[in-house]
């Protein structure tokens, strides 16, 4: 989205915050509850004349000519601020599925006189609970003549009582106008917020019809699909309100002689309702994108939106009331008002649980990527990657995999050391491949973040390993943002060959997750450190070359203030690397001793004792790339096989589970975007980047887990299962993600960073 396109979004939602501050105070929609039709005719036709019901409609037939942007910028404010008007039913489904058919002048008038507020209007399209696509079946169709009626009935209708007609789907499948009246029989149905939905008896109703064929069916849909997106704006809109209005509550009631919110386990949970509301957010943003090209996945993307919000909205509703006690339970407090609007919606147009599965079947119907041949998609030397179309960047990808990676080294079960992925490293070297977000200044593709997913994700399908990438992901990104420019020439082209190769040292026996606490000194000897004390947790350091580290530089300073980052040769006399073996078996970590080792001073980064802010930069970078996709995505092509295998895929509560996993990485990718878009752009990584870390761990901790529970009897060998495609460790994925959750600081520590730094909350 564009900087034009995000300021008419922040236009749109500033008028919608001034239209509701007036119309959508909680004392007009208490006192509209369960009420007929139970909304004013005349706030509507303010609504009409504000043009929020012609947002969608294009300015040659008398619209704004704006988009779903700009629409769900609106109703994300009205579920801050909820309207009894039924916006969305009655000023989004029905323009959504007028504009989905063809022009003609019954349709072009009734888009005229709804968008205009003239006629408030409703579609009535449903018979049975649980249905997610229309078909017209329920509602018979008598042409007698020139004259058609309807007979039947259409449940979960809204407007019903006070509408002046409605949109009828009936058998055929066929779309007809049917105006109010006395052979249409309305029964209100109140809903759990106090709105009102109808069902509709149509006795022998004349009715105008307006489409008919596969094409009344496929426009209904279509208007279904973009109002359920538009529903997880205002379920979002919901989230967002509750939450703040949570959070401000922690702050400032006291109890016990301090805020509540100091209590760790309530600032845990609520860092958890932020890593919520940020996916769902994530998740209707990347939506938004996606439908612009890719409006081909309308169906799957709207499950998925719907999902997401849906679930967070009633999630956090549900907390806002646990949080608020017993006031929380009382109808005079607002709360209440929000939770059971988010029900309303949730269980309108499919809840959750419905369009999880759906998105599923949706996504396990779509081809896969179709594998290259030959290796003449492979772009010759010097091409700018990144500006290669996604279908041929992601055919490149696929055909320098195929033709440069290791075959034994696929979807390897472990890390592996230097000397079984270097070839492979120097294959990406010599490519220019080496270094994806990387300036091309320095040697990099500096590939956009949609581009850096498509990287990972062919990666990720193909089983390629992750590389010794300390030096790339880490220290590179550090040397461009703080070294010297010598500096950055002495060691950036090094990391790029291969010819450097880099381990981290932050981690002490004592000082993990603490970092602050670390006792490894360097102090200042002429013109070099002399650098004395141990690290530990070492990744691979047996096969590194080099090692960053941070070392204490001044005794008597505050904890942070007195450390520096140093730049050490491992082949420098003084140092021992001791192996240590995992719980997996695997010798990938290591304890680096230090013993009156001589480095230069020029190898100091930044300035002395200014090493926190590094590290803290670092540390950033790192918890974007432990928060990347692509071990999750990995962990669930696994389970997807083994799925496949053993037809578990038939088993319905198998697939429930499998719909969960696969949206909850769908919302990381999503997430993951937004954060490697700062990157892109040179912004520094906020504390906020955290959640991700939080998220892509827990996300591959459950992905793990089930894939040794789906594997029987297998989940306890440490031998692999004979697949069609090639032998599964199914405990593999489950000791990586084990670790992930700790290293990087573990996600208990970075809740309790989240509560003070980004929440707010008192320690």
């Amino acid at each position: 989205m564009n900087t034009a396109d995000a300021s008419i979004d922040e236009a749109f939602r500033d008028s919608a915050k001034q239209f509701l501050a007036d119309q959508a105070q909680p004392a007009r929609l208490r006192s509209l509850r369960l009420t007929q039709p139970g909304f004013d005719r005349r706030v509507w036709e303010a609504i009409a004349n504000a043009g929020w019901t012609s947002i969608l409609i294009p300015e040659s037939q008398g619209g704004l000519g704006l988009g779903l942007r700009e629409l769900t910028a609106v109703v994300e404010e009205i579920g801050r601020r909820p309207l009894p008007e039924p916006f969305v039913a009655a000023g989004v489904q029905p323009v959504a599925l007028l504009l989905a058919l063809p022009p003609g002048p019954l349709r072009d008038r009734l888009l005229s006189d709804i968008s205009s507020g003239r006629i408030l209007a409703g579609v009535a399209w449903q018979s049975r609970a649980g249905e997610m696509n229309a078909t017209g079946e329920g509602l018979a169709v008598d042409q007698s003549g020139a004259t058609t009626t309807l007979s039947g009935s259409r449940q979960w209708v809204a407007p019903g009582a006070g509408a002046d007609g409605w949109l009828v789907l009936a058998e055929g499948p066929s779309l007809h106008w049917v105006p109010a009246g006395p052979q249409v029989r309305v029964t209100s149905t109140p809903r759990v917020d106090g709105s009102m939905m109808a069902r509709l008896q149509f006795d022998c109703a004349a009715a105008q019809a307006i489409c008919t064929g596969p094409a009344a069916a496929a426009a209904l849909n279509q208007a279904n699909d973009l109002t359920r997106i538009v529903q997880a704006a205002e379920l979002l809109g919901i989230a967002r309100h509750v939450y703040e209005l949570t959070l401000d509550y922690l702050k400032t009631r006291i109890q016990f002689d301090k805020p509540i919110g100091a209590n760790q386990a309530l600032q845990h949970r609520m860092v958890d309702a932020l890593l919520a509301v940020e996916l769902s957010a994530a998740c209707l943003r990347d939506v938004l994108d996606r439908l612009e090209t890719h409006p081909g996945e309308r169906a799957a993307l709207a499950s998925r939106a719907k999902a997401r919000a849906a679930d967070t909205a009633i999630r956090l509703t549900r907390l806002a009331v646990q949080f608020h006690g017993a006031i929380g339970f009382t109808d005079e407090f607002q709360i209440g008002l929000y939770w059971k609007r988010a029900l309303h919606l949730e269980t309108w147009l499919g809840n959750a649980a419905g369009h999880r599965l759906r998105h599923l079947a949706l996504q396990t119907s779509e081809p896969a990527h179709e594998r290259p041949a030959h290796t003449d998609d492979i772009p010759p030397l010097g091409t700018d990657w990144a500006q290669l179309p996604e279908d041929e960047f992601r055919r490149a990808t696929r055909a320098f995999l195929d033709a440069n990676y290791p075959a034994q080294h696929r979807n390897a079960p472990r890390r592996l050391h230097w000397h079984e992925i270097k070839e492979w490293y120097f294959a990406l070297s010599r490519q220019g491949l080496i270094a994806p977000a990387w300036p091309k200044e320095h040697g990099g593709m500096a590939l956009p973040p949609d581009k850096i997913l498509a990287f990972i994700e062919e990666f990720e399908e193909f089983g390629a390993a992750r590389l010794p990438d300390q030096g790339i992901i880490n220290l590179g990104p550090v040397l461009i943002k703080h070294g010297t420019p010598e500096q950055q020439r002495q060691w950036l082209p090094k990391i790029l060959s291969g010819e450097h190769v880099w381990a981290q040292g932050y981690s002490e026996p004592n000082a993990g997750s603490d970092l602050a606490s670390l006792r490894t000194e360097a102090v200042r000897d002429g013109d070099h450190f002399i650098v004395n004390g141990q690290k530990i947790w070492t990744t691979l350091a047996q096969d590194a070359t080099h090692i960053f580290l941070l070392v204490r530089t001044d005794k008597q300073a505050k904890k942070q203030l007195g450390i520096s980052f140093l730049l050490v040769d491992l082949q420098t006399p003084g140092i021992t690397v001791r192996p240590i073996r995992n719980i997996a078996g695997d010798e990938e970590f290591c304890e680096v001793f230090f013993d009156q080792v001589k480095v230069p001073h020029q190898n100091l980064v930044g300035q002395l004792n200014a090493g926190w802010s590094i590290a803290k930069a670092l540390l950033g970078f790192e918890r974007l790339f432990v928060g990347s996709p692509k071990t999750c995505n990995h962990a669930l092509g696994l389970l997807r096989q083994l799925a496949l295998s053993e037809s578990l895929f038939d088993d319905r509560s198998f697939a429930a589970e499998f719909a969960v996993l696969q949206l909850d990485l769908a919302d990381l990718q999503a997430l993951y975007a937004g954060y490697a878009d700062m990157v892109k752009r040179g912004e520094a990584l906020p504390p906020s980047v955290s959640l991700l870390k939080i998220w892509a761990t827990e996300t591959y901790t459950r992905i793990a887990a089930k894939l040794v529970e789906v594997a029987a009897e297998h989940g306890g060998d440490r031998t692999e299962i004979p697949l069609p495609d090639g032998g599964l460790d199914p405990l593999a994925p489950l000791f990586n993600a084990t670790i992930t959750t700790i290293y990087g600081g573990s996600n208990e520590i970075q809740r309790n960073i989240l509560a003070r730094q980004v929440l707010g909350l008192p320690a």
